[in-house]
């Protein structure tokens, strides 16, 4: 039944279903809870319950707090039950609907552009009252053209004043941390606007869009706040034949597979490679998964009309081992769980041994090779939220990584090793220029993170303005690259004892005497202002078993109260790492 939930969405079925659907939803483990705030330019009723649901399914279970009908700009400026609600997330459920006015068609320069700011100062107005994240619906379309064809060109034509104010909207989430806009100008255009349109639904009952198109709505809206909170893929494992290209590299030869505008079916492969190359380039590390001989399965992207290069690939298993095995391999190896890979193979019996296997793992269902671009963009597996410098050079982390694997099979001495990667570890206090890089790694690190409290990015601001904590972040280069900030540490200070809250890094760097380095910086400081002990808490979660003993292995002592321990900072005695400290 929870395929339902999956591309292609049927709205009708999941509205039949909606009851069976919650409830067997809500007997999964390991749900997040979470606050939502729904303020209201339509009714919101039904929109809810559907909303729950998808947040259920992607492991949200959601507290909603409902704003009265048409008052989102009251509930957000005014709302005192709003903020005793305290949401982490406000949503603002308002369409094309909720514009007051449109220009005339004889409006001058000066009466149009007063009534362009007259409608976004509004929803301005009422962001900035907020302090928490903040999801925007943006504007679709409307299902008429008063001007036909020239209502999207003309000054004063209603679809162009639609357009501004959407891209008034876009550049206020370019300025300001923790604004995301639900694109349902998209989803309205994909839909169909004659279809999304319901004049009786708004008449009758002021819902925004017919009731079949609330899923679609709900789907984009919780793949956005799954992505806030971590919850993305970062890993494609992909195979080859039939899935890159047209055909069998083996049989065929690179001059025999379909591949490139020279042929409909070749039109269809390329047009995949383009989209998943621009993947990697966002940061998901490209992996291969075939069963070939290697030096076959590579001849592929010899191709001449190959847009994906044997270099865009970070791991390559191109052999016959169970896909499975190496689809393992591939997580071990780049260090993610399993749960942060998608597999992608045209092979309906490998997908069903894969998820036999490695359930964790996610093999979307693949019909026609034209349909693989779009199933694999509307899974919504890698929503970007904010594309950061981070990001970008993410593939190039993983790469050095596996030169770092390689520089250490060259030693038996591991303090011998870590020497020769000539580490520099930069260390910066919270604030503006890495506040969105440190909450992305908030709500995303799951295995070494001591307390996993996700943050927004408001909250992380809090933290950095906090006169009685420490909060820094740690940033590691070496020789084979720079990893960007991959360390997250804050303390709060209360009298002469200060408390561990947050303690966390990024996969990428274990192992490498960072977490040692970042601890020691917090306890020398924590010095400095006269503070005697240290509390650190270990709170147990499916994926951080491996820093169980951490505290214990430092130096701390257990208390009577289970993960809480303690250090006498007075005691302590610094050392040196195998890296050069730079403080900004």
């Amino acid at each position: 039944m929870l395929g339902l939930l999956e591309y292609p969405l049927n709205g009708e079925a999941i509205l039949a279903k909606k009851r069976a659907l919650k409830k067997q939803l809500l007997a999964q483990e390991g749900l997040v809870e979470k606050k939502i705030a729904i303020l209201s330019g339509s009714t919101i009723g039904e929109f809810k319950n559907i909303l729950e649901i998808f947040l259920l399914y992607r492991g949200i279970k959601p507290v909603f707090f409902e704003g009265q009908y048409g008052m989102f700009f009251e509930d957000a400026v005014f709302s005192e039950e709003l903020r005793a609600f305290a949401p982490d997330i406000v949503y603002f459920h308002t369409s094309n609907k909720n514009i007051n006015a449109f220009p005339e068609p004889g409006f001058s320069d000066e009466e149009r552009e007063a009534l362009l700011q007259s409608e976004y100062s509004r929803f301005e107005k009422a962001w900035q009252s907020l302090s928490c994240v903040i999801i925007q619906n943006n504007f679709e379309a409307l299902d008429y053209r008063l001007m036909g064809n020239m209502d999207s060109i003309h000054k004063n034509g209603r679809n162009r004043f639609i357009a501004r104010l959407n891209a008034l909207f876009g550049e206020y989430q370019e300025k300001h941390e923790g604004f995301y806009i639900n694109d349902i100008n998209y989803l309205a255009a994909s839909f169909g606007l004659d279809k999304w349109h319901d004049r009786t639904a708004w008449y009758l009952y002021k819902y925004l869009c017919t009731l079949p198109a609330i899923p679609h709505i709900c789907d984009s809206l919780s793949k956005i706040i799954k992505a806030i909170y971590g919850k993305n893929k970062k890993s494609m494992a992909i195979d080859l034949d039939n899935t890159l290209w047209g055909g069998v590299i083996g049989d065929d030869g690179v001059s025999g597979i379909a591949l490139g505008k020279e042929s409909p079916q070749g039109m269809v492969y390329a047009d995949l490679q383009d989209y998943i190359k621009t993947l990697g380039q966002m940061g998901i590390s490209l992996n291969i998964c075939s069963k070939n001989e290697e030096a076959a399965a590579l001849s592929g992207f010899t191709h001449p009309s190959s847009i994906l290069k044997k270099e865009d690939f970070i791991l390559i298993k191109a052999n016959w081992e169970p896909k499975s095995e190496n689809i393992a391999s591939i997580a071990k190896e780049l260090n993610i769980g399993l749960d942060s890979v998608v597999f992608f193979d045209d092979n309906p019996a490998e997908r069903q041994i894969v998820r036999g296997f490695i359930p964790e793992v996610e093999a979307p269902e693949l019909t026609e090779a034209e349909d693989f671009l779009r199933i694999l963009d509307r899974k919504g597996y890698f929503e970007t939220i904010r594309l950061m410098k981070d990001d970008l050079i993410r593939n190039e982390t993983y790469r050095g990584n596996i030169k770092r694997q390689a520089q250490q099979a060259a030693f038996t001495d591991y303090g011998e090793y870590l020497r020769s990667l000539a580490m520099r570890c930069r260390i910066e206090d919270f604030g503006g220029g890495n506040i969105a890089r440190v909450t992305q790694l908030i709500n995303k690190t799951n295995q070494f993170n001591f307390t996993t409290w996700r943050l927004s990015e408001a909250e992380v601001l809090d933290l950095a303005e906090d006169p009685n904590r420490i909060s820094f972040s740690a940033a590691l280069e070496d020789r084979f690259g720079d990893n960007g900030i991959v360390g997250i540490l804050s303390a709060e200070i209360m009298e002469d004892t200060a408390d561990i809250s947050l303690f966390l890094m990024s996969c990428r760097v274990f192992k490498r005497d960072l977490e040692n380095v970042m601890l020691q910086e917090l306890i020398l400081r924590l010095r400095e202002k006269g503070v005697k002990k240290l509390i650190g808490r270990y709170i147990p979660t499916a994926k951080n078993v491996i820093i169980k003993d951490f505290y214990p292995k430092f130096g701390f002592e257990t208390t009577e109260e289970e993960g809480r321990y303690v250090l006498d900072i007075a005691g302590y005695e610094a050392k040196n790492y195998a890296m050069e400290i730079i403080r900004k």
